[in-house]
């Protein structure tokens, strides 16, 4: 009888507490955060940006809340966001990042080179080449840790009110021309390049403050009203074949979260990363057939002038790694990648995704020559043997045990 009574107090006084905990909330103070993409609403790349987060928010419940602003909300211009992200007014945001070129010339191969890297070659370099590992040592040196999470196919292209074929045909075209290199090459061959935000170019078109401009994959342009105010569309989108983009962190906010939560933004940003391509591959079909069922009219550049800008793109990427070694050292470890790749991809053909670059032995060399003169050639060689280590051994991160990378590295 007396142990009756001993196992029924013990019972109720575990029924009592346990309604007390539930009713005083979690033993732990759930982290809230403040994430903004870089993308306002009429501009859809903001979709991977928002799909990231609500993943997040599944995966990492309850110890991590992260709350999701639209772009211009809290911090009102693009260009400011990388700042708000570096001081901590915001947690983490989304970013293009050739826009920080400014900062470090580097940043422009993270995102997209003009005739360089699609999103197949993105995708494998950076989780199987040391893509990766180099993006976050160029966000780290800023106070910031790096999670790429979004690309696209190759861009639509440029959106014209006069009919470009060739090279000469550019001449005195005023053109919305995102990215340093691709400007410069765009004036090398007597174009116009105006750099403005995405959100006035439909304005500039619609006034003939610009002949011409270039955005995104078809769905945004579309979505920007783009079909509206031009009537030619300028192929192949040479000027950013894969592009590429990410979620900054401020690295303070990132190492206050618990391990298993640091584990879960590389998975879910390859996980988004997925998505996002899939996603607007589909609807570059769908809106493609929407453009020309509304007039648009197609012009195809010639080969000769493909191969002319292919000259001027390499002619800058060689120029921007003699100036900086941290443009060397991820210009060497793209072109290895891509080295490696091709007997491959060429034998594959025609059902190999992607193309090898022209002359890439050449420009190989080159490269080569200029990292091993900045002293960087010696790292890239390790950081791959190290990446390609991890993922040979498969060895997954161990709850319980200090987050640093997934897979690990071998003991």
């Amino acid at each position: 009888m007396r142990k009756r009574v001993v196992i029924s107090g013990l019972g109720t006084a575990l029924v009592v507490i346990m309604s007390l905990l539930a009713l005083s909330g979690p033993a732990f103070a759930t982290i809230k955060w403040k994430y903004q993409s870089i993308w306002v609403p009429s501009i859809t790349l903001w979709r991977p940006d928002k799909y990231f987060c609500d993943l997040m928010n599944i995966l990492a419940a309850p110890d991590l809340q992260i709350q999701y602003f639209p772009g211009g909300t809290l911090v009102t211009k693009s260009d400011e966001i990388f700042e708000a992200v570096q001081k901590g007014t915001l947690d983490a945001a989304t970013d293009w990042p050739s826009y920080w070129a400014g900062k470090n010339t580097a940043f422009d191969l993270i995102s997209s080179v003009p005739v360089w890297f699609n999103p197949g070659d993105y995708m494998i370099w950076m989780w199987q080449g040391g893509g990766f590992e180099l993006a976050q040592e160029l966000y780290g040196k800023f106070g910031i840790v790096y999670f790429p999470h979004a690309l696209t196919g190759p861009e639509s292209g440029q959106r014209s009110n006069k009919p470009i074929r060739t090279a000469e045909d550019y001449k005195g075209v005023k053109m919305r021309q995102c990215g340093r290199n691709h400007a410069k090459i765009l004036n090398d061959i007597g174009g116009a390049a105006i750099f403005m935000p995405g959100a006035e170019i439909y304005l500039a078109l619609s006034r003939g403050t610009i002949d011409a401009a270039e955005f995104s994959v078809p769905e945004v342009d579309w979505s920007m009203g783009l079909h509206e105010v031009t009537k030619y569309w300028v192929l192949p989108g040479w000027h950013q074949p894969g592009p590429l983009w990410g979620v900054m962190i401020n690295k303070k906010s990132f190492e206050s979260l618990p391990d298993r939560i640091k584990f879960m933004f590389q998975q879910a940003a390859q996980a988004t990363m997925m998505w996002a391509w899939t996603y607007f591959e589909w609807t570059s079909g769908e809106y493609t057939r929407k453009m020309l069922d509304k007039g648009i009219q197609v012009t195809r550049l010639d080969d000769a002038t493909l191969d002319k800008l292919t000259e001027l793109a390499y002619k800058y990427l060689i120029a921007d790694a003699e100036a900086n070694p941290d443009h060397a050292k991820i210009a060497y470890s793209q072109v290895r990648y891509l080295k490696n790749i091709d007997i491959w991809r060429t034998i594959q053909q025609p059902f190999m995704f992607g193309r090898t670059p022209p002359k890439l032995d050449e420009l190989y060399g080159k490269i080569e020559a200029i990292a091993k003169k900045h002293n960087v050639y010696d790292a890239v060689i390790e950081l791959e043997k190290k990446v390609r280590a991890r993922m040979d051994k498969q060895e997954f991160w161990k709850p319980g045990t200090p987050y640093v990378e997934n897979p690990v590295t071998p003991k």
